[in-house]
């Protein structure tokens, strides 16, 4: 074969592979996520919101409220929450948009799952009753944040690393040389009144004393059984008897019609797998973590 026709054969071997690229791009939009609602003219409906992962980002789950607040043939919304919490600011956008929920008039009923601790606890407050399993695990009020430190590492294969700043606190929690005690007392004073704006949401939402909150505003964990006992939740239930429960607040006759976002994979997701969901969760983990968090970390 000559020189000549094999660059051919590459050429042609080229365009086939973009161009097949081009195809998968294509059917990827087509078929891209698409938030395809289960519906029906009736107006006895319910929503269904389901946070069901550590708060990153507060963006999809304000969408849906805002979504479902200004459709009017929904009635009232159950939040479904299983997570362990996460960045503070998210988790305070998320409360906010709840708590707008409820002023509006739509009453918004939580609905724990086996984990809504932390921020799963504090999006909870703003809602119009919160319903939790016997054994759910929540409360964990308090912030969390961790610093990475590379200094040792860096020594030990010959890395200097060199900061240039306009103020002492600049590099604060910098991963290349240890944080100093005045840096460490600083930050706790951030960390405080982070920590003081959750006890605040939780006084405000569940209308409790705050020496009350505090009793128990130690990042200590408590069973679903047991916040109905210090009054930061309002009864025991599963999913089914906050569908109940958000019915008979919005005044709905006979079953209610129950309705959620229903995510449509991608055809690249359905191609590859979940190999693309774990890849995100591993971008989240170690790259998007936010500084501060409303976080409860679990023993593995």
């Amino acid at each position: 074969m000559s020189k000549t026709t094999k660059w051919i054969i590459g050429i042609i071997a080229a365009l086939v592979f973009l161009f097949g690229l081009f195809v998968l791009t294509l059917l990827s939009w087509m078929f891209s996520d698409e938030n395809d609602e289960t519906t029906t003219t009736s107006g006895q409906k319910i929503a269904v919101v389901e946070l069901k992962e550590e708060i990153i980002s507060s963006e999809e789950i304000v969408r849906q409220f805002k979504k479902y607040r200004e459709n009017k043939s929904v009635r009232a919304i159950v939040f479904r929450i299983e997570s362990p919490g996460g960045g503070v600011a998210a988790s305070q956008e998320i409360y906010e948009e709840v708590k707008k929920t409820c002023d509006a008039g739509k009453p918004v009923i939580v609905s724990m799952g086996s984990v809504a601790a932390s921020g799963g606890y504090y999006v909870s407050c703003g809602a119009t009753k919160i319903v939790a399993n016997p054994g759910t695990l929540t409360g964990s009020i308090g912030v969390i944040s961790h610093f990475l430190n590379f200094e040792s590492l860096m020594k030990k294969i010959g890395v200097e690393e060199t900061t240039m700043k306009t103020g002492k606190f600049k590099d604060i929690g910098s991963p290349y040389r240890k944080t100093t005690e005045e840096e460490k007392k600083y930050f706790n004073f951030v960390i405080d009144d982070v920590y003081n704006q959750f006890v605040d949401a939780i006084v405000e939402g569940r209308g409790l004393e705050r020496k009350e909150v505090l009793k128990y505003a130690d990042g200590r964990v408590f069973t679903g059984r047991q916040a109905v006992e210090y009054g930061f939740v309002d009864t025991l239930g599963t999913m089914e008897d906050a569908v109940s429960i958000a019915a008979e607040l919005a005044d709905i006759h006979g079953k209610p019609i129950v309705v959620k976002e229903v995510k449509r994979k991608t055809f690249i997701e359905r191609l590859i797998g979940d190999a693309a969901t774990e890849v995100t969760k591993i971008r989240q983990e170690y790259l998007q973590q936010p500084v501060l968090q409303y976080r409860f970390t679990s023993p593995n």
